[in-house]
Order: C-alpha cells, then sequence, then structure tokens
C-alpha cells in the first residue's frame, strides 16, 4: 500500500460512502459538525441517551457493511479503506461492549464535552448569540439524555471508579454555579445585543447551570454508592484503549519496560543539560534559577498571549519553504486564552475551508498571572508549527486527494500526538532549542510522557513496581510520587493528570508510544531510500506521510512502505 502524492483525482465509490458517513455523522452529531465546521444544526447538541447512542452505532455498522466488498480504485482508496475499517472496527467493539453506556472521567467524556463545544462557536454577531442561546436552551436535554445511559451503564454494572465519580461531581457543580461557565457566557454577550436576546441568553443559561447541577446530584446519589474501587481496568479492556489510541497492537509488556528505559535515558539527558545551565547543578536547581530569571518570565496573561503568536508566528515564517511545504492558509493560526480555567494547553483544528482558522488555547487557572517561557517554548511547538497545527491545516487542506472523512473527522490520538512529540524532537534537530533553558523545558515535557506510559501501562495492568519506587503492584498510591519525582509541576496540576490516566486508559500513552513508531516509521523510510542508493529527503518524506491524514499507526507504516 502507498499514498502517492496524487494532486487531482476523481473521487471513487469508497470517497463516496467516506463522505456520505460524515454527512450523516454531521446529522446525527450536531457537536461534531460544529468541531468539523460543515453543516449541520448549530442550536443542538448531542442525543448522549441511549437510542442516541444506538442510532450512531447503526450508522457504523451500516458503513462498514457498505465498504465490505469494495475494491480500491487506486493508492488513496487503498489507504481509506484501510483506515476506516480499522477506525469504525474498534468503534464498533467498544459500542458492542458497552463501554459508552458508563462514559465518566474527569477530562473527555460528555460532562466535558457539551460543555465545550461552546469554545468552537462563532460569537460575531445577533445571529451567532441566536445560536448560542438555542444550543444552551438544548443542554438540559443532552445532559438529561446523558444521564439515562449513565444509568443505563449502571444497571449493567458499568460504573466508573470511584475517585473519577467524585471529581466529576465537582466539575459538574463548578460549570453549574450561579457564577459558573454557562452564566459567564451570557454575562459576557455582546452588551449591544437587543434586550430580548440578553435577556434570552440569561434564561438558558439559569437552566444549562441546574442541568449540570442534576448530573452532580445524580452522580452523587446513584453512582457514587456504586462506584467501583479499583482504578484498573485490566489487560483486556486496556488492550482494546490502546488499539483504539495508537491505531496499533503493541506489546504492551515490552511497552512497559521500554517507558522505563525511556524515562531514564531522558532523565540523564536533562542532568547534563542541568550542568550547562549551572556547573554541578542538578535538575531541580537548574529549573528553579530559571525560574527566578525575570528575563525568562512573563507577567500577564496579555504577555503570555502576545508570546505564544509571536512565536507561532515565528516558527511558520521560518519552517515554510525550507522545513516544510506549508500552504498558505495553513499559515495562519490564532494564539488565544481559553474561557476555561483548568491548566490544559489545547489545539482546535480549522474549520472545512478555513471559515474558522485553527487555533492554540491557553487555559490560565485562576488568579495565575505569571509564566515561565522557557518551560513552555516546546509547547508552542507542539500544538503549532511543526506540531499540531501543521498536522491538522495540511490535512483539511488537502480537498484535492482526501474525502471529507480523512480530512476532516479521523483522529487517532498516537497519530496526532505522537506527531506532535516528533515535532518537538525535531525542533530541537533544527536548533530551535538550542537555549539550554528551552532544551530543559522540551526535556521535562517528554520525561513526563514517558512517566505517563509506565502508570498508565502500570496501574490499569497491575504491573509490579520497581524497588526503588515502592515495590509491590502498581496502584494511585505508588504512581503519585512516582509523578511528582517526574514532573516538575505543581501539584494540583499533576493530581488531575493523574486523575486523567487513571480515567482514560490507554491515551496518556499515546502520546510517547505515538512519537515512537512515528520514528521507527522515518527510520524505515530512511532505511528504504539507502538500500535503493537515493539520498533520504526528510521534507518530502514529511510531506507525504503528512498528506495521509490522521490515520492509526499501522494503516500508515502500510501507506508509506
Amino acid at each position: 500500500m502507498s499514498n502517492d502524492d496524487t494532486t487531482s483525482r476523481t473521487p471513487s465509490e469508497i470517497d463516496a460512502v467516506a463522505d456520505a458517513y460524515v454527512e450523516k455523522l454531521a446529522g446525527l452529531s450536531p457537536m461534531t459538525a460544529t468541531a468539523l465546521g460543515v453543516p449541520g444544526d448549530d442550536t443542538r447538541l448531542d442525543d448522549f441517551s441511549p437510542p442516541g447512542l444506538d442510532a450512531v452505532s447503526a450508522l457504523t455498522e451500516s458503513t462498514l457493511a457498505q465498504l465490505d466488498g469494495l475494491t480500491p480504485r487506486d493508492a488513496v482508496d487503498e489507504v481509506t479503506l484501510d483506515a476506516m475499517t480499522e477506525r469504525l472496527g474498534l468503534d464498533k467493539e467498544i459500542a458492542d461492549r458497552g463501554y459508552l453506556l458508563g462514559e465518566l472521567n474527569v477530562i473527555e467524556s460528555p460532562l466535558q464535552s457539551i460543555r465545550a463545544i461552546f469554545d468552537l462557536m462563532p460569537s460575531a454577531d445577533v445571529d451567532d448569540w441566536q445560536n448560542i442561546a438555542a444550543r444552551m436552551r438544548d443542554v438540559p436535554r443532552a445532559v438529561h439524555g446523558y444521564i439515562e445511559s449513565l444509568d443505563a451503564g449502571r444497571r449493567a454494572d458499568r460504573v466508573a471508579a470511584r475517585r473519577q465519580v467524585a471529581e466529576c461531581i465537582k466539575q459538574a457543580n463548578q460549570i453549574g454555579a450561579g457564577d459558573g461557565f454557562f452564566a459567564g457566557l451570557a454575562a459576557g454577550a455582546d452588551p449591544t445585543l437587543p434586550d430580548t436576546l440578553r435577556s434570552e441568553l440569561s434564561g438558558a443559561a439559569s437552566d444549562a447551570g441546574l442541568a449540570y447541577r442534576e448530573l452532580a446530584s445524580y452522580l452523587e446519589s446513584e453512582l457514587s454508592p456504586v462506584a467501583r474501587e479499583s482504578d484498573a481496568v485490566g489487560r483486556e479492556e486496556y488492550a482494546l484503549w490502546s488499539r483504539y489510541f495508537i491505531g496499533a497492537e503493541v506489546d504492551l509488556d515490552e511497552t512497559y519496560q521500554w517507558g522505563l528505559d525511556e524515562l531514564a535515558r531522558i532523565t540523564a539527558e536533562q542532568e547534563e543539560v542541568a550542568r550547562q545551565i549551572k556547573p554541578g547543578a542538578g535538575v531541580q536547581e537548574a529549573m528553579e534559577l530559571l525560574d527566578a530569571d525575570p528575563a525568562r518570565r512573563l507577567n500577564s496573561t496579555a504577555e503570555l498571549q502576545a508570546w505564544m503568536q509571536d512565536l507561532a508566528d515565528t516558527a511558520v515564517r521560518e519552517l515554510a519553504g525550507t522545513h516544510f511545504d506549508i500552504p498558505d492558509p495553513v499559515r495562519t493560526i490564532e494564539c488565544k486564552i481559553a474561557p476555561t480555567q483548568d491548566g490544559g494547553i489545547y489545539y482546535t483544528p480549522p474549520a472545512d475551508g478555513f471559515s474558522r482558522p485553527g487555533r492554540m488555547w491557553w487555559s490560565v487557572p485562576e488568579g495565575v498571572t505569571q509564566f515561565n517561557a522557557w518551560r513552555e517554548t516546546t509547547t508552542v511547538y507542539h500544538e503549532g508549527v511543526p506540531g499540531h497545527h501543521l498536522q491538522c491545516g495540511q490535512t483539511v487542506y488537502r480537498t484535492e486527494l482526501l474525502n471529507k472523512w480523512r480530512r476532516l473527522a479521523c483522529w487517532v490520538s498516537g497519530h496526532g500526538e505522537g506527531w506532535a512529540l516528533y515535532a518537538e524532537r525535531l525542533m530541537a534537530e533544527l536548533g530551535y532549542l538550542d537555549d539550554p533553558a528551552d532544551r530543559m523545558g522540551m526535556l521535562d515535557g517528554q520525561r513526563l510522557r514517558a512517566a505517563r506510559v509506565v502508570i498508565d501501562i502500570g496501574v490499569h495492568l497491575g504491573k509490579p513496581a520497581p524497588e526503588e519506587w515502592g515495590g509491590g503492584t502498581w496502584d494511585a498510591d505508588k504512581a503519585w510520587p512516582f509523578l511528582q519525582a517526574n514532573a516538575n509541576m505543581d501539584d494540583e496540576f499533576l493530581r488531575f493528570e493523574l486523575l486523567r490516566y487513571l480515567g482514560w486508559p490507554g491515551q496518556a500513552t499515546s502520546y510517547k508510544v505515538g512519537q515512537r513508531l512515528w520514528e521507527n516509521i522515518r527510520d524505515e523510510a530512511r532505511a528504504d531510500a539507502e538500500r535503493a542508493g537515493r539520498e533520504f529527503d526528510i521534507k518530502a518524506f514529511h510531506r507525504r506521510a503528512l498528506d495521509v491524514g490522521s490515520v492509526g499507526l499501522d494503516t500508515l507504516r502500510r501507506a508509506l512502505s
């Protein structure tokens, strides 16, 4: 299988099935339509009830049936068929096992996604605000449907772990509070809007907040008493989620040991860089010196936003045409302070047709006004160019090559997050992290990602912990000091990180394992070129690889072989 650089092609029967799937999914999932920037109903939210989940599953099954027996017309079709069969097949397996009924965790479940979709809605004029008001009015229906699915999961003995339930109760109460997200969204509306619309926004926000408080009450009264004590999901379930997030089947025991070895390697590299910052210094002392340096400090969210934007724009300007082919629409990225305050940094892709640009968001915790730029230089490259923005933007741009599903709807964490970590290391190789401070920031992030591999696999599979970390079997109590020792971050942030790993099995490993597989695929391509007597062109490799789109990493390897 290959993915030749076809500049123009006539859509095939397989493309037609893929495009139809996206259109039907947008009809069933208005939130997906908003996120992808395709036509849909911006006044509605998804149906998270059991019948709503069944409708999406029926679409998955019918699409798989349509694909079965179709013959690829060219190399592009081969990749589409391979990727859709793998992705939708996993979607079906997850649904068939009932895993979606009890879906509840601290970062990626309907509790968060119902709120988060409002971040992507335009708010430039009266029509936009009317859509926001209508969608807020739909929050109670969406939340109550979600409660129905959680209750179906409860009856099927499919309930989240106690730690997840407890934290989600807090989140739901915060979102639904009188001064919570929806109240703030309504209060922050354009003051020139008609009074009737402002009143409608206020009433919708009140109803949405009440629905979230009802969700919190349900979690506390019905789910908390029956929540499971163990955080671990076990090997069988973890293996499925691992395949889902990586798009490849990996040897979990070998990967766990590799995580320990990679952690040791990165730690040794950090110690070397620390001595460059100050002769004889250890990692902690070097970081404290960098934090104390006023020249490396940003003193407000306005300075942070401006710094992010300048660094992102500079990367685009200097990398375009030299190390990467960057299409003109992809050369625009917006760096924004997020409306939430949970401390996360994330990226949202451009809409189809680039009516909404790609955006890098920083969710600044309440009261935080100082930021250390040395820690986050590598983050801007991770989220921007050559990371997620180049990866997602180039895929959205390739309308002449890829169907809608491959351009817009397919996202595999191991591919996407693995590429972003690969991009960080690549920027170091290109000289953009030669400053020991910036390199220390990159290594700090990479060390955290390696520690995630150990924690995620260790806890969920019940692996034996090394003696230096207490011996016995990995669990949350052993993972906490291990995480503290391997991530130079505030305890509040790290507590959320640990909860995330415990409640979202397989996702945390996809970053570092994805990077490992990306590097393996690149090295295989270099070896192929050398065997053929050709000079390896890494720029051409990147272009060809990114043109495949975000697919499972096994599919990517086959596409590039």
